[in-house]
């Protein structure tokens, strides 16, 4: 099932939804509508996206009996139109964001063009930072390069999203708290991520503008068919440049596994339903490892950037000019970018 979080334009107000088959994004609230105008009493989990997710065994009956009882009747389904909606995060402000270094493909690549060896440490655990959780973008949001930098790319990775939260939590249990996967875009400025790995102050500025995740959370039950015995989802991934295909993976071709991640995050501290764990870039899974002169350069202004990931849907970034700055406007500035 696919559930997501869209702005509603028409009364400047956040929803979550569920999608029909035709592609049509039904408002939760509508499986407690009575009557033409009526809606009976709203359980809070169905009313934010991030509640929603502690209870989804019941979301996900609720919108099955509501779907099989309307079989027939599925034109007064109260749909939102799509022009007057916008995609935000599935979860637009979950406490935290982890990104690991999942695909050690990526990670040889790219310590290769530095002219660095693989460390066999890599191999020991997963590996983590912290992303900037307020910087989450939703699908069709603009982004724009950070002030000074001119190397902007994109990176394709594969988001699990914490259903039930848990600390300590042993690999055999992991799959209990995953509420589904969604795709992210790790939006990265080479140029001061270069200045960074000088200083070796890890992850900064670098990263801290923008992430574009979704457009839906894909609930794990309608997934299972596709992970395997050793916990790694089996679907392509694909990256297109203003219509081009530039990249092709896998996401089984993941070294750590999702338990092992999930396992590693929760270690001696807590996870909370509705954070963000990112698997980090996949191998071939961003300019910088395939060469900005074999994409066509950096991405710039009036590129648009695609990331679909099978059985996810496509999460679609157009790059635009950086507004000019003006001081005191850049928190509202923000949230209305990722309502654009």
């Amino acid at each position: 099932m696919r559930l997501a979080t869209v702005f509603d334009l028409d009364v400047n107000e956040t929803r979550p939804v569920f999608e029909l088959p035709g592609g049509q994004r039904v408002p939760l609230r509508e499986l407690f509508r009575s009557g033409a105008d009526d809606i009976d009493r709203l359980p809070i989990y169905f009313s934010d996206l991030a509640a929603s997710v502690q209870h989804l065994d019941d979301v996900v009956d609720a919108v099955r009996d509501w779907a099989h009882s309307r079989a027939d009747l599925s034109g007064e389904a109260r749909a939102l139109p799509a022009r007057r909606s916008r995609f935000l995060p599935p979860i637009p402000h979950p406490r935290s964001f982890r990104d690991f270094w999942a695909f050690d493909a990526h990670v040889k690549a790219m310590r290769a063009k530095a002219g660095l060896p693989m460390p066999p440490a890599f191999f020991d655990q997963p590996v983590f930072y912290f992303a900037n959780a307020g910087a989450l973008v939703g699908h069709e949001s603009p982004v724009f390069a950070p002030h000074g930098a001119t190397r902007l790319d994109f990176e394709l990775e594969l988001g699990v999203i914490i259903g039930t939260g848990g600390r300590d939590i042993p690999a055999r249990d992991a799959w209990k708290h995953v509420a589904g996967f969604t795709i992210i875009n790790d939006f990265t400025a080479r140029d001061i991520q270069a200045t960074e790995d000088l200083i070796g102050s890890g992850r900064g500025k670098s990263k801290d503008f923008a992430t574009a995740v979704g457009p839906y959370l894909v609930t794990l039950d309608s997934l299972r068919d596709r992970i395997d015995d050793g916990g790694r989802l089996h679907a392509s991934m694909v990256a297109r440049l203003n219509g081009k295909e530039i990249t092709r993976a896998n996401a089984a071709s993941m070294h750590f596994s999702w338990p092992q991640i999930i396992e590693c995050a929760s270690r001696d501290a807590d996870l909370y339903p509705g954070d963000l764990i990112g698997s980090g870039t996949v191998g071939g899974g961003c300019i910088a490892e395939l060469g900005a002169e074999t994409v066509g350069g950096w991405l710039k202004p009036g590129d648009t950037i695609e990331l679909e990931i099978e059985r996810l849907g496509i999460l679609r970034t157009p790059v635009i000019e950086r507004p000019p700055a003006r001081a005191g406007s850049e928190i509202p500035a923000r949230r209305a970018h990722a309502m654009s």
